[in-house]
């Protein structure tokens, strides 16, 4: 168990003996109960210093945890609180509490799928209803991008446990180029999230490249605990290294990509920059700039790029200059007159 934890244990259980009126404590009552506690959360034996407990005492006195509790010394070795009805629970929320734990409840919701977070679901619903009875409504002010209807996003627990435990998956998987779904068995090796969409990277084979599912594909899992689980050196940092988003394709070595980006775009790309690689080579004098990017091209390298519309000009290589051409080309065509596909 944390320090943190043990220490939140001790004040409470100090907070509890002391709001017990009808008992007077001693340095020493108070270190056997907490000792009691702490037991009984952890099972075993966890030693107590009396100088642990009197830094607790302080602690709680003080400004620092927010407490501010009235502990007193009375007949020079009892303790109590100076007011009956004080109790460290009943401190009020201020306002700049309520919106950091409004704005923090918000944040983790965000993850309920994984079991990782189920020991704190308890805590939020508490922290809900506490923020609830001190401030009868709260607009968050943090907005995470999300889509709680995408589909598969029931699985990731599930895939998550079978990483971590080393277990082989058998998915039955139907991607948007098949007519029929198929079964397979996949190493799992990492959950990666991409424009608000997971994917499980893994492996088919020991002899297989490494390979991307999108969990809004998968149908069905079931577990193969007959089949050795690989065990690969995956570095996802390494891997991803040369890339914008998840698609990998094996043995294509990066290249210096050249973009132009016009005026208005120009800050957004210099804060936000498309890949960790891009180096800013040339400022105009109206405002637009030039950059390079080492990666290899993708699916999602051209979806980001094609999102800029006449924002953007790739000026080298000429290879992806001529295919991104021909697929503005194709799409310019649909607009054409007497070329309205809707009729």
């Amino acid at each position: 168990m944390s320090q943190n934890k043990n220490a939140l244990i001790r004040y409470k259980t100090i907070d509890k003996c002391l709001q017990n009126k009808y008992r007077q404590w001693t340095l020493e009552d108070l270190i056997e109960c907490c000792s009691e506690a702490l037991f009984e959360y952890e099972g075993r034996e966890n030693p107590i210093s009396k100088r642990t407990i009197q830094m607790d005492i302080q602690l709680m006195r003080s400004e620092k945890l927010g407490y501010n509790a009235p502990i007193v010394v009375y007949d020079k070795k009892y303790y109590k609180y100076e007011d009956d009805e004080f109790s460290i629970t009943d401190i009020p929320l201020t306002e700049t509490d309520m919106n950091v734990l409004t704005e923090t409840v918000s944040m983790l919701k965000q993850f309920k799928d994984f079991s990782l977070f189920s020991d704190v679901s308890d805590i939020l619903q508490r922290l809900e209803d506490k923020i609830y009875a001190e401030k009868s409504h709260t607009k968050p002010v943090i907005y995470l991008d999300k889509n709680e209807k995408l589909k598969g996003l029931h699985f990731l627990d599930e895939i998550y446990q079978a990483i971590i435990k080393k277990v082989v998956l058998v998915i039955t998987y139907k991607s948007f180029k098949s007519r029929e779904e198929t079964k397979f068995n996949f190493h799992p090796f990492i959950l990666k999230e991409f424009n608000n969409r997971w994917f499980l990277v893994g492996k088919k084979k020991a002899s297989q490249p490494i390979t991307n599912l999108a969990l809004d594909r998968i149908l069905a899992i079931d577990y193969d605990f007959n089949l050795p689980y690989i065990e690969e050196d995956f570095d996802a940092d390494l891997f991803y290294k040369n890339v914008i988003g998840v698609t990998v394709n094996t043995g294509l070595q990066p290249k210096r990509i050249e973009l132009w980006i016009d005026a208005v775009n120009a800050p957004y790309v210099v804060t936000k920059p498309l890949h960790s690689s891009q180096r800013l080579i040339k400022e105009n004098e109206d405002g637009s700039i030039i950059v390079h990017l080492f990666i290899s091209p993708n699916y999602e390298m051209e979806r980001i790029l094609l999102g800029f519309g006449d924002g953007i000009e790739i000026l080298r290589p000429e290879n992806l200059r001529t295919r991104m051409k021909k697929i503005l080309q194709k799409a310019l065509s649909k607009y054409e007159l007497n070329n309205n596909t809707a009729l």
